[in-house]
């Protein structure tokens, strides 16, 4: 406004935001069209005034690179701090803006605290002080400055670390605005500021262009400010203004003698593209084209750290390997960001006081004593879990005598710090909550009574048995009867002929069959035929003794099956289901199994089901399977569960959305779970049951081949060896049997091939068992090589 009276303003440079050049225009206070640059990263408006122009970064770019660090980091919550720019502004855009870009890494701002200019307070100092009082007793420890003035700025962190804010587990990250100016800072303001992490734009300072300038630069600040020379190195500001003033007298001197001066200054600064000493300068719409580049600084001793690189034009992400960090307090251990407050308050932590399952919480009160006592599988769990933080977790645990859905719904609207328990993990309860990594797999299951299994009672015997051993037995026994019927025939009868081939079939038919008594009615003569026989009653001994164990079992263990096999037949016969009223289960079996409300009966307590079965009230009930574990292990007779498991969330434990605890937990359940806790808790849960485990719903395994494999080999090998020793000795007693096998195979399609393999087993054992001799016929010698026409002729002849 001071500038209009001159009537000679052509263009203004300097830190103006958006918001305070659409005030000036509105107010008719500037010609329309003067162009208005700023150097400062502004929140756009998303209508600026057509003639502002940003030589900065867009303060969006600013947020994101805040969100880059936080999210790799993997900080879930952040506190952000802003110093309004003026007494009008808000500055709610930068709250907005850091929310969004916070919400790709899965982080969120907490608070946020904004204060006013700290030239427009009379006593900064005390509300300073007081603000961080209040941010002090909050849980979160990670502080973001995303606005500020540099005499602000020095003024938070020197109260910060009077206040012990500048410690272990605390984070502290600044802005561009604040980062940039750290060459300008004195020794003091850094001495408070360490640990504290920030980023600032890149820029070349190794050109003979910015060395010609800082020379420059500072030959003129140290004159003007000669106690200061040490921190007279120019900022990124500092370059921008420079960039700003040449680009801008640039568009003055080329728009000279322009009837429409102001409009073709705005034209002609718009069009500028030279390389200047804060990087390329040109313009895309009202914003520098060229995306900036920042360095991630780490403030150590009198000086900084540059650790990592970020850009828009890389992705979300920080560039490259980030170097280490010396964090607030020393450390190298990046801090949690967060701690339980000035106060130390223990956390208020729920447990369900009406579960139907006490083993996971079980809620007791002593009136002698007037004390109440929890415990439980749930709570032995936790307290695990808690033994392996890395810090001290105190907290109380607080019965709640609500739903499960109403013990969430407390730890979403804060009444709760978390509740332990056995809460089923749920997509619909995951809005309101956030829930650590599951102690405890689960699923949804049915529970039915048993029944007598009288089926099968009648051909019970056959299934001590596979059907397969049944198959073999039957085989091994038809050729072993079959081997040491021929050895006998063989040895008996010498005038064994092949006329008499089919008068011996049917006898050895017989015989196989009266294997059993054959050494009764007949007398073995042949050692062939005993070393059969001998090795076969072996076998059906060993079997046979198989066969009495796995039948006994099968007769003396009560056979009982499922009443109902499938959830299908309760849906379709209307039959009425029981669950657990207080928990999600009714919900679950309505919406998602589509069983009627009116066919659910609520039940609240583990010992009401056996009544509920036994009066009828219930045909099934469901459980998760954890309760039905309980249940089983406790009622182990004549119930069991049935049908298929319908896969849920497990059991985890509720925390606060964002809470760093539930990260933390979570991390110390699964140390817990591989060093074998749980399963050492879950057994001592379950230690009550007398259950024996011979109780079951089937009859046992059938025996198959395997364990018999090897006798039957045996078997098999010596049966099959004296078969070939005994057709060695028929073929060298009666040479024609084999013209008469030829002559009946040669009618069939396989006559070649059956002729050829004859031949050659006659060849490779009539060989070993002939003693070298010839075989001598009616006809002169047999050509072994199998000679198709020659055993034609025998046929004929035969």
């Amino acid at each position: 406004m001071d500038l209009k009276e001159t009537n000679q303003v052509q263009a203004i440079i300097g830190s103006l935001t958006p918001y305070q050049a659409s005030l000036v225009f509105e107010f008719d206070q500037l010609p329309e069209g003067i162009p208005i640059v700023s150097i400062t990263p502004t929140a756009t408006p998303p209508q600026p005034p057509s003639s502002f122009i940003q030589m900065s970064a867009d303060s969006t770019t600013h947020m994101q690179c805040i969100a880059a660090i936080v999210g790799h980091f993997r900080w879930r919550k952040v506190t952000a701090i802003y110093e309004r720019s003026d007494k009008f502004a808000t500055d709610s855009g930068l709250i907005t803006q850091l929310s969004d870009s916070l919400h790709l890494f899965n982080s969120f701002v907490e608070h946020h605290l904004a204060f006013p200019h700290i030239s427009s307070l009379s006593n900064p100092e005390d509300l300073v002080e007081t603000e961080l009082k209040n941010l002090k007793r909050k849980n979160n420890r990670v502080f973001v400055l995303i606005q500020s003035s540099l005499k602000f700025a020095a003024l938070l962190f020197e109260k910060a670390k009077l206040m012990g804010m500048m410690e272990k587990d605390s984070v502290w990250i600044v802005s561009d605005e604040v980062a940039s100016l750290l060459d300008s800072m004195t020794q003091s303001v850094t001495s408070n500021m360490q640990g504290v992490i920030g980023f600032r734009t890149s820029f070349v300072d190794n050109s003979h262009s910015f060395r010609k300038f800082k020379l420059g630069f500072r030959r003129k600040y140290s004159s003007k400010y000669p106690e200061e020379e040490e921190h007279s190195n120019p900022s990124i500001y500092a370059l921008l203004t420079y960039d700003a003033v040449s680009a801008t007298a640039r568009a003055i001197q080329d728009s000279q003698g322009n009837d429409s001066h102001s409009k073709s200054v705005l034209e002609h600064l718009l069009a500028s593209n030279f390389k200047g000493l804060s990087g390329e300068i040109s313009f895309k719409g009202s914003k520098l084209a060229q995306l900036p580049t920042f360095q991630i600084i780490n403030v150590i001793g009198k000086s900084y750290n540059e650790v990592a690189l970020w850009s828009p034009k890389f992705g979300n992400g920080l560039v490259g390997e980030v170097g280490a960090v010396i964090w607030p307090g020393g450390g190298q251990t990046v801090p949690k960001g967060w701690s339980l407050g000035a106060t130390k308050k223990a956390l208020r932590i729920a447990v369900p006081a009406r579960g139907a399952f006490d083993h996971f919480v079980k809620v007791s009160y002593d009136q002698d004593r007037n004390e109440t006592y929890i415990s439980g599988f749930s709570v032995d769990v936790f307290e695990a879990a808690v033994k392996l933080l890395p810090y001290h977790l105190p907290y109380v645990l607080v019965p709640h005598y609500g739903s499960y859905d109403e013990m969430v719904a407390g730890v979403y609207n804060k009444s709760l710090d978390a509740a332990v328990g056995d809460t089923e993990i749920m997509a619909e309860r995951y809005e309101y909550a956030e829930f650590s990594q599951p102690y405890m797999e689960s699923g949804l299951v049915m529970v039915v009574t048993l029944k007598p299994d009288t089926t099968k009672d009648r051909f019970m015997f056959m299934r001590a048995f596979k059907m397969d051993m049944w198959v073999l037995m039957a085989m091994m026994s038809f050729f072993t009867g079959f081997v040491v019927w021929l050895t006998e025939m063989v040895e008996n009868n010498p005038e064994f002929r092949s006329s008499s081939v089919s008068h011996h079939v049917g006898s050895m038919i017989w015989f196989s069959v009266t294997l059993l008594s054959f050494a009764q009615r007949e007398s073995i003569r042949s050692n062939l035929s005993r070393l059969v026989l001998a090795a076969w009653l072996f076998v059906t001994f060993i079997v046979a003794a198989c066969f009495t164990a796995v039948l006994t079992s099968m007769l003396t263990v009560q056979r009982l099956e499922p009443s109902i096999l499938t959830v299908e037949y309760l849906q379709r016969t209307n039959a009425i289901v029981g669950c657990n009223g207080n928990s999600f289960i009714l919900r679950y079996l309505v919406n998602a199994l589509h069983f009627l409300p009116e066919n659910i009966k609520q039940i609240n307590s583990i010992g009401d089901y056996p009544s509920a079965f036994k009066n009828g009230d219930i045909a099934a009930a469901f459980f998760v399977e954890p309760h039905a574990k309980v249940f089983l292990a406790e009622y182990c007779e004549g119930y069991a569960k049935a049908g298929p498991t319908f896969k849920l969330g497990g059991f985890g434990f509720v925390f606060q959305k964002g809470s760093p605890l539930a990260e933390d937990i979570s991390e110390a359940i699964l140390k817990v779970t591989e060093k074998g806790t749980i399963n050492q808790l879950e057994r001592h849960m379950l230690s009550f049951s007398n259950c024996s485990s011979s109780t079951g719903v089937t009859d046992g395994p059938s025996l198959g081949l395997a364990p018999f494999s090897g006798l039957f080999l045996i078997l098999g090998g010596i049966s099959a060896l004296v078969f070939l020793i005994t057709i060695a000795r028929i073929l060298e007693r009666h040479p024609g049997i084999l013209s008469f096998v030829q002559g009946t195979l040669i009618n069939s399609r396989i006559a070649k091939w059956a002729s050829f393999l004859l031949s050659r087993g006659y060849t490779k054992f009539g060989s070993q068992f002939s003693r070298g001799n010839s075989i001598q016929g009616p006809n002169s010698r047999i050509n072994m090589a199998g000679d198709t026409s020659l055993g034609i002729e025998l046929a004929q002849t035969n």
